[in-house]
Parts: C-alpha cells; sequence; structure tokens
C-alpha cells in the first residue's frame, strides 16, 4: 500500500478549519459548504483538535447545547492522533479500525498538510488491487 503523502496528492489540496472559539454552528456551515464530514480546530497554526457532524450531533444538539453560541472546544476531540506523510496508508488503516476514527490529520513539521479520511484509505486500498491485479495479469500473459 502507498504513503500517506501519495494518498495526500491526489487529492485537492485543501484545509479546512476552524478556531476553537468558532461556534458549532460555523462548523456546521464549513462542513455543509465544503462537503466534508470533519474539520480541523486550529489556533495560531497549532492542530488543538477536530470535530465531525456526530460530535456536533451528540455533543452539541442531543446535550442541548445552542450551535449558535457554543464554541467548537466545547464539543471537539482534543490532541486528536495524527500521521505523518511518509506513513503507510496501512498505518491509517489499522487506526482507524482499532480506534473507530475516520479522520486522521497529516502533520510535518508541526503544521498540518492535510486529513486522511477512510475514504481515502478505501480508494488507495482499491487502487492498490487493481495494480495487484494488472501486475498478474501481465505476468501471467507473458509467461
Amino acid at each position: 500500500m502507498s504513503t500517506v503523502k501519495a494518498c495526500l496528492s491526489s487529492k485537492p489540496q485543501r484545509i479546512i478549519q476552524v478556531t476553537s472559539s468558532d461556534t458549532v454552528q460555523r462548523a456546521l456551515e464549513l462542513m455543509k459548504s465544503d462537503r466534508v464530514r470533519a474539520i480541523l480546530v486550529i489556533d495560531n497554526n497549532q492542530l488543538k483538535g477536530i470535530v465531525s457532524q456526530g460530535d456536533c450531533a451528540i455533543r452539541a444538539f442531543l446535550a442541548g447545547r445552542d450551535a449558535k453560541t457554543t464554541p467548537v472546544s466545547d464539543i471537539m476531540t482534543a490532541n486528536p492522533m495524527t500521521v505523518k506523510p511518509g506513513d503507510p496508508m496501512e498505518l491509517c488503516m489499522g487506526v482507524m479500525a482499532t480506534r473507530g476514527i475516520r479522520h486522521l490529520p497529516v502533520v510535518a513539521q508541526n503544521q498540518v498538510v492535510g486529513v486522511v479520511s477512510i475514504g481515502d484509505v478505501v480508494k488507495c486500498q482499491i487502487a492498490e488491487h487493481a495494480r495487484e491485479a494488472e501486475s498478474l495479469k501481465t505476468y501471467i500473459a507473458a509467461g
């Protein structure tokens, strides 16, 4: 399987983020407009957390909080697990499977450079299988 860096190179280079003082409503608006299910919480260029649609639903709405006034810091997952660009995608798959995580921030030299989602892992796995199948076909045809 390929690396996180290779996976990121096949995606749009954008980091959707809020600050910890932004409201839950602001986070949800960004998720809707950018068609993502989780966004990073970054203060002063430092990753502080991650907030997902599930966090908003469970920790804000079901808890009776007002999305217009509740800061993201009240519902985010603080200090999220991260990966590095050179890490293999297998590591992401293992972390996601064992910890029930769907999004992993990618950090290089203390700076966020992207996010890998469970969908990215699946796409990478499918592409890897396609490459292996093609190699086997070529090998068998040559033999």
